[in-house]
């Protein structure tokens, strides 16, 4: 326990001496920026009163090249410029980045990035129970992807009840490999994040950069997706050129003299011909309003992964394959759709669009060239995606991995059903407040009878579980010395809520739940059940739950498939580890000290000595009759 705090200290202090010189490093920039906003304004003044100096003595000649001397200083001076503030804004991104980092450390839920309200599924095994998902979530504390699709294939990962051993030694090689390379995943989360052309390093911070919507690549897989017409604009560019040739032709010799002026009968059919196909490029333009934006993004994240390179990391060239292709570059291909945009985006200006199309068929050549491309790249652009999601959720739990160096990688069983955990503790407790347990199943100890008063920590217990499980499968660290288990699937039991709107009671709602887990377990799985209950029949009198909750038991207890922990109040319940093999009891205790409850949260073997229902009331002032 002592190593994992001085573990995580030691982190903390690397992060704090980062953030005190990046915060050194944007004083300097910023003192810089200043002078020079004074250079360019000295320059211009002083350019302004020297041009105009000189046009009064010297003449028209050295008053302009006065003018474009200055012009010139002025705009070197404006590039040097806008390199600081590019600078001012990655570093101020940096810092942001770095302080988030101590934020998830720390547990510091108000300044780290918020998450995507997906609406949760009450029928899920176990999304609702564990704190999974949500605003205090494991999925929260992991997430540092830039993307929309990158952070649901994370929830997905941890969210998954088919664990598979192949895929969870692959991402735990690849997690080791990206958790080795700090400055690879802060510049991917830099690059990823940063809007260039949209946030300047004054606007940059925690909040500034991290309540941003994600941006996703909606646009830009819609538009590859989207069916092109099947017939070619290649007929139609090539008659509109030959239209465009025969009509400048006959205008310079119409200029000449040498034929009659003829040409704007020419000129006419050439506008009408473009008319008349004009509906053919208009949807072109509509899909570019958006994609520009999308290419910006995703062309500075591919460029820096194809320059990035993979050296000597074996498991990750194999993720970053697809952008390592030196036949087709994305960075390259998506720059080529952004220069076509750019050029169809000449219709912005009205008048220079129409001079231009007086000569060439502009859009329709671009459109055509735009369409070729697409269909060149659709099959590319999948691939392109699928890695980049697939490297940002690998990087959540690299980055995990990295702020938690007392973590470890827990080891898969194939043979038997284990869940052999040594110190293990809850990943949302803060460190300083964490009690880490040793525990066990296996097929000699199929279940645990867990009680102990209120408070004392049998919910926290059955969460640490849970969510230590999903982060095992979904390739991460977990929070343990060491973790020996085989692969399960999840139930559990802990958070049952009524409905209004369903019209259900808790104790039906609750009901509904365990029958459900009962159905799961006997069907027939190829990976068994590992269940978690709290407080089981909690909605029901103490007669009936009681009688309940044997039956519950001894209908799981005869299932080879499952295994699990049953947490309750029900001391009588204990009794059932003398009368079924397999069961055994453990709980949590308390003591009052000074009038107060004191909770110790350490996991101990048998059934609970003590209650402590009374003795709250008592201390909070309530009738208690002696």
């Amino acid at each position: 326990m002592l190593t994992k705090c001085s573990q995580s200290s030691t982190r903390l202090l690397r992060l704090e001496s980062t953030i005190a010189r990046l915060e050194r490093r944007s004083a300097q920039l910023e003192k810089i920026n200043r002078q020079y906003w004074r250079a360019r304004r000295v320059l211009f003044v002083a350019g302004t009163l020297v041009t105009l100096l000189a046009l009064e003595i010297a003449g028209l000649r050295i008053g302009v090249l006065a003018a474009a001397l200055f012009v010139f200083l002025f705009t070197v001076v404006a590039a040097f410029h806008n390199k600081v503030r590019d600078g001012m804004t990655k570093n101020s991104l940096m810092l942001a980045i770095k302080q988030v980092q101590v934020a998830r450390i720390d547990l510091d839920w108000e300044h780290l990035p918020p998450v995507d309200h997906l609406p949760s599924n009450p029928d899920h095994p176990f999304e609702t129970d564990i704190d999974l998902t949500g605003d205090r979530s494991l999925h929260r504390l992991l997430d540092t992807a830039a993307t929309t699709e990158g952070s649901r294939r994370l929830r997905s990962w941890l969210m998954n009840n088919s664990p598979e051993a192949a895929t969870i030694a692959e991402r735990q090689l690849l997690v080791r490999e990206l958790e080795r390379l700090c400055g690879f995943r802060d510049k991917l989360h830099l690059y990823a994040t940063m809007v260039s052309s949209q946030v300047t390093a004054q606007q940059l911070g925690p909040e500034r950069v991290y309540k941003k919507d994600r941006w996703d690549s909606h646009t830009l897989v819609s538009w590859v997706e989207h069916v092109s017409p099947k017939d070619s604009l290649l007929p139609t560019v090539i008659v509109l050129s030959l239209l465009a040739i025969v009509n400048i032709a006959l205008f310079v010799l119409g200029i000449l003299n040498v034929v009659p002026n003829i040409w704007p009968i020419t000129f006419l059919i050439y506008i009408g011909a473009m008319m008349f196909k004009q509906g053919r490029i208009v949807p072109a333009w509509g899909e570019l309003q958006e994609l520009e934006k999308a290419l910006r993004r995703f062309g500075a994240v591919f460029k820096y992964l194809e320059s990035r390179g993979c050296s000597g990391l074996p498991q990750l060239a194999k993720v970053c394959a697809p952008f390592l292709d030196s036949r087709k570059r994305p960075s390259a291909e998506l720059r080529r759709i952004e220069r076509i945009a750019a050029a169809l985006g000449v219709r912005t200006n009205a008048l220079l669009w129409l001079l231009v199309h007086a000569f060439v068929p502009w859009d329709f050549f671009f459109t055509f060239r735009l369409e070729q491309l697409k269909k060149e790249i659709s099959h590319e652009l999948p691939r392109w995606l699928d890695a980049w999601y697939e490297l940002e959720a690998l990087n959540s739990l690299a980055n995990f991995a990295w702020l938690n160096p007392g973590y470890k990688f827990p080891e898969i069983v194939l043979r038997q059903k284990q869940f052999n955990a040594r110190a293990l503790g809850h990943p949302l407790i803060k460190p300083q407040q964490k009690v880490c347990n040793d525990f066990c199943l296996d097929d000699r100890r199929q279940m645990v009878i867990l009680t102990g008063s209120n408070m004392a920590g049998k919910s926290t217990f059955l969460r640490t579980i849970g969510l230590n499980l999903r982060l095992a499968y979904a390739g991460a660290p977990v929070n343990a010395d060491s973790l020996q288990l085989s692969l399960f699937r999840l139930f559990t039991c802990i958070n049952v809520s009524d409905s209004v709107q369903d019209g259900l009671s808790y104790f039906y709602a609750e009901v509904k739940r365990l029958k459900l887990l009962l159905s799961a377990v006997e069907v027939s799985h190829e990976l068994p059940m590992m269940f978690l209950i709290d407080e089981i029949f909690r909605g029901t009198n103490n007669l009936e739950r009681h009688i309940g909750s044997r039956a519950f038991i001894r209908a799981l207890s005869n299932q080879q498939n499952a295994l699990g922990i049953i947490a309750t109040h029900d001391l009588e319940l204990t009794k059932l580890a003398d009368e079924i093999p397999g069961i055994a009891n453990f709980h949590f205790r308390e003591d009052v000290s000074d009038g107060r409850m004191v909770f110790d949260y350490q996991l101990r073997p048998g059934p609970c000595p003590t209650t402590n229902a009374l003795t709250i009331m008592r201390i909070e002032g309530l009738p208690v009759e002696s």
